[in-house]
């Protein structure tokens, strides 16, 4: 984090200076940009070359919401399945679909569902890049710099961030193609769904990395990822709606920030009808970002050492 060289020659005419030849360029002596955005950015941007230089990474990243949209979302065609049971009426099949899902096209709804997926498995891995800086000691390394714990953790949480916009983009474009409803698009509504996005990954991240702090095995932090990610997703309303799981389940749905987010995606991206206040959607989104990324900042004063 060399910003600029400095020379350490004196004017010519002091006094015991004259004739004194220039320093050499590599006797120079380097000055250290201390700001934190440099180190913030400086951070991020390796982070994120890692990923953008593989592009495999997100080919596979991508394959899991494809198969959940193209198999998955396809094959349970819930219009044709209650269409059967109304006495072949469409009308009467669009009426229940939009008092169960608050959309007509079940497909749509789930690749609502599917974008916050990818952000939630792409957050997941954030903390295991922790993981993978400690035991090839590049974290060492970042601690004896001038950059502080607080802004290595902000650095972690962003890059993921930055990769959970891409993916969530690319899903909601394949999604598109597969055939999601588009006529409530608007551009208001994309740029609020996809700030959503920003905090739900915030949050995500924030919570991951966390919980990676202390951590140098990869099977430990693999066993944290297969312990939460399921749990967050099928308690949720990403697959299904709220109102036709058991009520001990509605109950753990209502406290699961996650809900929230997919909530208010669909309400801006396909118009669906909301289960909770879109003010409401975005209060626990923002809640949930502030609350994790600070906490991480904070345990980082303690946990994160060489």
């Amino acid at each position: 984090m060399v910003e600029n060289e400095e020379s350490v020659t004196k004017p010519a005419d002091s006094e015991g200076d004259q004739g004194r030849a220039p320093v050499p360029h590599e006797m120079r002596r380097p000055v250290v940009n201390k700001s934190p955005t440099h180190g913030l950015w400086a951070l991020t941007k390796r982070d994120l070359r890692k990923w953008y230089t593989n592009p495999y990474q997100l080919i596979i990243s991508l394959i899991q919401p494809v198969v959940w949209m193209g198999l998955f979302g396809k094959a349970l065609n819930f219009s044709s399945f209650i269409t059967a049971g109304a006495a072949g009426s469409s009308v009467n099949a669009n009426a229940i679909m939009l008092g169960f899902f608050g959309t007509t096209s079940y497909f749509s709804y789930l690749v609502c569902g599917m974008v916050v997926f990818v952000v939630l498995f792409n957050s997941a891995f954030s903390g295991m890049s922790v993981v993978w800086d400690r035991r090839f000691g590049f974290m060492n390394k970042a601690l004896t710099t001038p950059v502080s714990r607080g802004t290595i953790v902000m650095a972690k949480i962003f890059q993921s961030v930055g990769r959970s916009l891409i993916q969530a983009a690319v899903v909601v474009v394949i999604g598109i193609a597969f055939g999601m409803d588009t006529s409530h698009f608007t551009v208001t509504g994309i740029a609020g769904a996809f700030l959503i996005v920003f905090l739900v990954g915030m949050g995500l991240s924030g919570l991951f990395v966390m919980l990676s702090l202390r951590s140098s095995n990869w099977q430990t932090q693999q066993a944290i990822i297969n312990l939460l990610n399921l749990p967050l997703l099928f308690a949720s309303n990403a697959l299904f709606p709220v109102k036709i799981m058991p009520g001990w389940l509605q109950d753990v749905v209502r406290v699961n920030p996650i809900s929230y987010c997919i909530d208010g995606i669909r309400q801006m991206l396909i118009g669906a009808t909301g289960t909770y206040a879109l003010w409401l959607d975005f209060t626990v989104a923002a809640g949930f970002a502030a609350f994790f990324s600070v906490v991480g900042i904070v345990m980082s004063w303690r946990l994160l050492s060489k």
